[in-house]
């Protein structure tokens, strides 16, 4: 079954139908400008650009995911992607399954040299976009804990008579009934005292890791000499 071209376009509001249009009708101009004649058309109407997910959109990956596509071209990057991150994703599941990207407006066609550089940009700035993200929260958090600012829930719980009441034996609703908490607060924080023991032994494992390293380091030493 021959495969087919896919022709997606998008507006935001359901009162851009002559938008809707006119990416249409410049779809079909470049199809006949390059021969291409067996398409098919996708629209989403009413469909903001930061959705994940869109009728159309989803139909169409659909068609392209069961290989009945080999090429998609948009009006613009924009129509298409919320992100730069969104359009990478989509770039390199269609370049792993051989499929072609064309937008209209950028003059990208992926399978061009330019393309390709495009698409090493492209993957460049959304591994920026991804870093400024993330030094942003970074910052954030920095910035609210310097003003004594906490972050996430307060603990409530007595930690140190929880921990002591534990170690007697007590069952769960017990020490919640001597702490003043419930049964769910005391199974926090004991799995809170499990996990900072794995730590410690992790960190003592790797300690006596270096230790013999360093000894080892040091005969060796002694017998070159």
């Amino acid at each position: 079954m021959p495969k087919k071209t896919a022709l997606y376009c998008r507006v935001s509001t359901g009162n851009q139908s002559t938008g809707l249009e006119a990416q249409v009708r410049a779809l079909r101009e470049y199809c006949n400008r390059n021969n291409v004649t067996d398409y098919l058309i996708y629209e989403d109407e009413n469909q903001s650009g930061v959705k994940h997910s869109r009728p159309a959109l989803d139909r169409m990956m659909k068609d392209v995911r069961e290989g009945l596509i080999d090429k998609v071209i948009v009006y613009s990057f924009s129509r298409y992607a919320r992100s730069v991150t969104h359009l990478l994703k989509a770039l390199e599941e269609f370049k792993r399954i051989s499929v072609g990207f064309v937008s209209i407006t950028e003059s990208i066609d992926t399978n061009t040299p330019l393309g390709s550089a495009v698409f090493t940009i492209l993957g460049a700035v959304a591994q920026l976009e991804r870093d400024l993200i993330a030094e942003r929260v970074r910052n954030g958090l920095a910035n609210a804990k310097a003003k004594g600012i906490r972050i996430g829930r307060l603990k409530t719980r007595d930690t140190d008579l929880i921990r002591k009441l534990k170690a007697r034996g007590m069952t769960y609703r017990q020490i919640a009934q001597i702490a003043g908490c419930s049964p769910g607060a005391v199974g926090a924080e004991v799995r809170a005292m499990k996990a900072e023991k794995v730590i410690l032994e992790e960190k003592m494992a790797i300690e006596q890791e270096q230790a013999i390293s360093k000894n080892q380091d040091i005969q060796f030493e002694l017998i070159r000499f």
